[in-house]
């Protein structure tokens, strides 16, 4: 059955694709500055090197110097925060590990957490970067490694909605924070995705942001302005073992939550920021490789890794030097700033929307009892907060994104749909239209 046969067979239902936009929203975006960023990244490749290893108690150069830097910019953006806002260094004394580490290292996180106004709700949103850089040998902490956009580009987004979010008063929580020793092997990432679950801390998005300002490619020369790409998980990784059966049988090999969060930024992006087309990857970061958000995936936290649609490898790990006429080396200028800009916006309308937005439903459910060709779902009301309604998310089994949204102010929905031919999903909607993330129902027993 062709969905357009679909709508015409059950025109009672309300369907709609939810373009609609939160005028504070739209107030965070249109305050991202393309001269902010460019500032925020002039000041990290000041530093002279980020490496880890480097310096922790030089002043003006290396990563003691950066870190503090940016402590002091979420102090400062703290004061709007009445008093919500806590600034703080997670650190801790790494040991030599014979491979990346060659010494006893300070590891330090500047953080920063906003506190939510609902003391209720839990949920924790969190946007990272990492601020250590390097050049061609992973090892050397002595050589120039400027890091405009490996990830000066990353900690200047955290930076940049640190300073326009601060006034906000979301329900749910925000951490802002900018990783150590991602080079050394996602140390910084670690340490606290291991607090985090440890804590049990309810860390329910993580949007890390890695490589966001360079959009041209290094081979072939192609500029791409308008695209940005999120990777994300299809099978999650933590307790895998104990998922896999399930993930089988009800065939949601694309359907994990960290893919879930991918569809919400895709679609949460794009309504909020001019030009931009968010890639959807279907990977947990590029080939072979990986990003601090892993650290919170290994962990069962749903995470992704935002980054430009091409790698420039000229100006990536690379000592900087002229070869043949060409210029090798991570330097600010060959950030594209109103590139980043955009790259930014859409972080901050997903958070701001992330934060702002009611609870996903509780113990959503499909019926099975019989076989039929219809289906029917079921849940509960979240545990906070006062959705104004709920949508059911529905797409055919190839489709990528979701199609269709069904609006309900019910706790159940009969849709004449076969669960063969579509996948279905629910989230709330607030009184201000802000969405939480899609929940696959489980199966009623």
């Amino acid at each position: 059955m062709k969905y357009s046969l679909f709508l015409l067979l059950i025109p009672s239902f309300i369907f709609s694709q939810v373009r609609s936009k939160d005028a504070e929203i739209k107030k965070y975006v249109s305050e991202v500055s393309s001269d902010s960023l460019k500032s925020h990244i002039a000041k990290l490749v000041s530093f002279h090197t980020r490496h880890t290893l480097s310096s922790v108690d030089d002043k003006h150069q290396g990563i003691g110097a950066a870190r503090n830097w940016v402590l002091g910019k979420f102090k400062e953006y703290a004061r709007n925060s009445g008093g919500r806002m806590e600034v703080y260094m997670q650190q801790e004394n790494i040991q030599p590990d014979g491979k990346r580490v060659d010494k006893v290292t300070n590891l330090g996180n500047p953080m920063a957490f906003l506190k939510g106004t609902d003391p209720n709700d839990k949920r924790i949103f969190l946007i990272c970067g990492h601020l250590d850089s390097r050049v061609t040998d992973v090892m050397n902490r002595t050589l120039s490694a400027p890091g405009a956009n490996d990830d000066g580009s990353g900690v200047s987004a955290v930076i940049e909605a640190a300073r326009i979010l601060s006034k906000s008063s979301f329900p749910a929580s925000v951490i802002f924070v900018t990783f150590s020793g991602e080079e050394q092997s996602l140390l910084g990432s670690k340490l606290l995705a291991d607090k985090a679950k440890k804590e049990n801390m309810q860390i329910e998005a993580v949007l890390n942001n890695d490589m966001i300002g360079n959009p041209k490619a290094g081979e072939t020369g192609e500029i791409n302005t308008r695209t940005l790409r999120v990777f994300s998980e299809g099978l999650p990784y933590a307790e895998m073992d104990k998922k896999a059966m399930t993930i089988r049988n009800l065939g949601l090999e694309n359907d994990s939550e960290s893919r879930q969060l991918a569809r919400y930024i895709k679609e949460t992006a794009e309504k909020y920021v001019k030009g931009l087309e968010i890639k959807l990857i279907y990977r947990n970061d590029r080939f072979l490789r990986g990003g601090d958000h892993s650290s919170f995936v290994s962990n069962g936290f749903p995470s992704v890794r935002l980054t430009e649609y091409y790698e420039n490898y000229d100006h990536q790990h690379q000592d900087i030097r002229v070869e043949n006429n060409t210029q090798y080396g991570d330097l600010p200028e060959f950030i594209d700033y109103n590139y980043l800009k955009k790259n930014v916006a859409a972080n901050i309308a997903v958070l701001a929307s992330l934060a702002k937005s009611t609870p996903g439903p509780e113990h959503a459910e499909m019926k099975v009892k019989e076989l039929t060709n219809s289906t029917t779902l079921q849940w509960e009301k979240p545990k906070t907060g006062n959705p104004a309604g709920y949508y059911v998310l529905i797409r055919e089994t190839d489709s990528p994104v979701w199609q269709k949204k069904i609006f309900t102010a019910g706790l159940s929905i009969k849709i004449p749909l076969s669960k063969d031919n579509y996948i279905f999903a629910v989230q709330t909607v607030n009184q201000t239209g802000n969405l939480s993330v899609p929940l696959i129902p489980g199966i009623a027993r």
